[in-house]
């Protein structure tokens, strides 16, 4: 079955899922920079190849964020001369502003063995994003997502210093307890040790530098790409890359034109989680020079955003990370509408289908401790109007619009649950970790849907060489993280983007070195 097959069948499978896969050509004039973007998107006439070069490297990196910063790191470690382009006035992209969730079956503390919290495997964390992903993925890549995962990040605490917290968490889709989170549950925290490695290894950053173009001399399949165009205030340069150029420019939830192209009903309207630098003009760009792309029509709604802005917050981090510990989603009407430890997209339309905006997650104190949620953070939250909180269920109740009687069995029955052992109404997988709602105060977190990962993107093989409509790699082009589909399908399951970054950003570097210059 062709990727365009697979996802077209898949997309009859959910009602909101439709959208038209862009299809790619290529073509190109010998002597000349390949060109074939979309009119009104980039020039759609052929550009000639610069006359010099303003900056020359053994190894460019488009992007800051976990893939960039760890191919980087990688690059300069096999003895590179290596340069981060940023086109933000900061470095870490959507990286910076992640929850600090990091997908693991293992590694050096051994925190799951340590907390007897069962069994995991690589197989079965390999088997856990399959099935989530509707087995779309590609099943080579994410057995090398699940397989390096352990490593990847024992080399952020060994080299960079990063610090876990003391906390396991078992997210929507996956079956075991390997969500580790960082000690300061910001991923940050790993954006920090990554750069620290890069740093001490040589790598350099330039900031404000957004890449405008991707130089390839013609559309011979053994033509290299060359370098890139690059925009710095109101200067342009070119810069060379001898060796490799790495894609890691993350995805493009910010570009409406291009999200609508492929799920037309992700219009301007829907909140975003995402900084704004989140765009897919480097994808563009790729195509431009022949690169392939797939499962550009599989993007992710966050299920637990702030409802008015779309934030990606502490609090919404909440209602990801609790459930697996007791917290319950309600709607308006008071009554649970899904297996809270589903995978975000059915948690998403499972709210959608209410047609009344918020959902609530419930939770009380004794729950936030399981997961790493700490009292400051509970008042902090309460004063910016995240938390919601009452005294009793029936004061919960009447502050959130819900009928209390209502509200008030959904809990009951809940607390049942746990005691049981099973779910009738969900057929959730009742844990030994769930704490019962039985002593208040009750707090309720505000959340709906927003866009938040495009698990499509460009196509790469397992070095992260990203390959061209004929199914060639294209020469010294390499991609890794949010910028490159396969690994996810159709959904990814929480925590895994970042081991996904991590681990192909380091095999991009890596591999990105040891080309010819």
């Amino acid at each position: 079955m062709k990727d365009g097959d697979a996802e077209q069948k898949g997309m009859s499978r959910r009602s909101l899922l439709k959208g038209a896969a862009a299809v790619g050509a290529v073509a190109g004039l010998s002597g000349m920079a390949l060109n074939l973007a979309a009119p009104g998107t980039a020039e759609a006439v052929t550009k000639k190849l610069p006359q010099k070069w303003d900056e020359t490297w053994d190894v460019v990196v488009i992007g800051s964020g976990f893939a960039g910063l760890a191919a980087a790191a990688e690059a300069a470690g096999g003895g590179a001369k290596t340069v981060i382009l940023e086109k933000m006035p900061i470095y870490g992209g959507n990286s910076i502003i992640n929850g600090g969730g990091y997908a693991a079956w293992d590694e050096k503390l051994h925190l799951r063995q340590k907390k007897n919290l069962g069994e995991d495997s690589v197989k079965q964390h390999i088997q856990d994003t399959l099935k989530g992903g509707d087995f779309f993925n590609m099943p080579e890549l994410v057995e090398i997502m699940a397989k390096e995962a352990p490593d990847a990040l024992n080399w952020m605490i060994d080299e960079g210093g990063a610090q876990l917290g003391d906390v396991l968490v078992i997210g929507g889709g996956h079956t075991a307890y390997r969500a580790h989170f960082s000690a300061h549950n910001s991923g940050k925290d790993y954006t920090e040790a990554l750069k620290k490695i890069a740093e001490k290894r040589g790598a350099k950053m330039a900031l404000n530098s957004q890449v405008t173009w991707i130089w390839r001399k013609d559309a011979d399949p053994k033509s290299p790409v060359l370098g890139v165009e690059v925009k710095r205030g109101n200067k342009v340069v070119n810069v060379r890359a001898k060796k490799a150029l790495v894609l890691a420019s993350g995805g493009f939830s910010w570009d409406v034109q291009m999200r609508m192209e492929h799920w037309p009903k992700l219009v301007k309207e829907f909140n975003c989680t995402n900084q704004k630098g989140a765009t897919g003009e480097i994808i563009r760009y790729s195509k431009a020079v022949g690169a392939d792309t797939l499962h550009m029509n599989f993007i992710q709604l966050f299920p637990f955003a702030e409802p008015e802005a779309g934030t990606l917050d502490r609090p919404a981090v909440y209602a990801f990370s609790g459930p697996g510990v007791g917290i319950i989603y309600v709607s308006k009407a008071g009554k649970r509408f899904v297996n809270e430890l589903d995978r975000r997209d059915v948690c998403a339309f499972a709210q959608i289908a209410l047609g009344t905006k918020p959902a609530y997650a419930i939770f009380t104190d004794a729950i936030p401790p399981k997961f790493g949620g700490k009292p400051s953070e509970i008042e902090a939250g309460m004063k910016k109007g995240r938390f919601i909180k009452g005294d009793t269920i029936a004061d919960l109740a009447k502050k959130i619009g819900a009928p209390a009687d209502v509200l008030e069995k959904t809990i009951k029955d809940h607390n049942k649950y746990i005691a049981d052992g099973k779910d009738p109404e969900f057929n959730k997988p009742m844990k030994k970790t769930m704490v019962p709602m039985d002593k208040g105060p009750y707090y309720a977190l505000p959340m709906w849907p927003a866009v938040h990962h495009t698990m499509g993107g460009l196509r790469i093989n397992t070095n992260a060489q990203v390959i061209d409509v004929f199914g060639a790699p294209i020469p010294h082009l390499y991609a890794a993280g949010e910028v490159a589909g396969g690994v996810h399908g159709s959904n990814r399951l929480g925590c895994n983007a970042t081991t996904e970054c991590v681990v192909f950003g380091r095999i991009a570097g890596k591999n990105g070195a040891k080309e010819k210059a």
